[in-house]
């Protein structure tokens, strides 16, 4: 089993006629976020029924299914490490942690980011130190900060707010769009959780967010809550 395998699998079901439209969805023109990226035209079911035929997958060549050209590679390589990491240690999940951030330059669109991290960074991380998503943040570089922020719903979904609010306050004067939307829509999970802790942070930090991220935050509001905040 190699990544080879993995690659001829993926392309035995391209499909052109979705490509162009996959090409069109992420953006992939000259100046925009997923410029050069290629497509084969698979769906997300087939890339998970690929990724769950080769769980036995050395990590080596996930990695290089991660260099490969096409979106679905990377996406699929991803996905063997999310399963992977369902079904081994503690210790195995932090090594797998490590190779994800190594490779980050190759995970590179929005979804690559948001399908795995949570799983890949933000679980290993909840009885660990959390300097690294810090760290990520603070790079100047797209997907380190998306991936910095998204990885906090593991925490979330434990309970744990502390992270995103200090990750979101730090990114909040940033220029992309897929941040604030980012940021919004971790914030958006903490108020379905607990809307007081999200107000307290909207009530010291309304005036500095861009307005994408307030309504990706409020989406969850009653009308008439929502109003007040875009109003204010």
């Amino acid at each position: 089993m190699t990544y080879r395998d993995v690659k001829t699998n993926l392309l035995a079901h391209a499909d052109p006629e979705r490509a162009k439209v996959s090409a069109w969805f992420f953006k992939t023109k000259p100046g925009q976020y997923g410029e050069g990226d290629q497509f084969l035209g698979l769906s997300m079911p087939q890339q998970h029924s690929i990724a769950k035929q080769y769980l036995r997958l050395p990590m080596e060549d996930v990695e290089q299914l991660l260099r490969e050209p096409f979106h679905e590679m990377r996406m699929t390589g991803l996905l063997i490490w999310v399963y992977q990491a369902r079904k081994t240690s503690s210790i195995e999940r932090e090594a797998l942690m490590d190779r994800y951030v190594a490779n980050r330059r190759y995970i590179n669109n929005w979804d690559l980011v948001d399908v795995t991290c949570p799983h890949l960074v933000g679980r290993p991380l909840l009885q660990n130190d959390r300097s690294v998503l810090y760290e990520l943040a603070q790079e100047d570089h797209l997907w380190s900060q998306r991936i910095a922020i998204v990885s906090t719903m593991a925490f979330i979904r434990a309970g744990q707010f502390a992270d995103t609010f200090a990750i979101s306050e730090a990114l909040l004067t940033h220029k992309h769009d897929l941040i604030h939307k980012a940021v919004g829509w971790m914030l958006r999970e903490i108020g379905k959780r607990n809307v007081d802790a999200l107000e307290e942070f909207l009530h010291d930090h309304i005036h500095q967010m861009p307005r994408t991220a307030l309504r990706y935050a409020i989406e969850k509001f009653e009308p008439a809550r929502r109003k007040y905040y875009l109003t204010l």
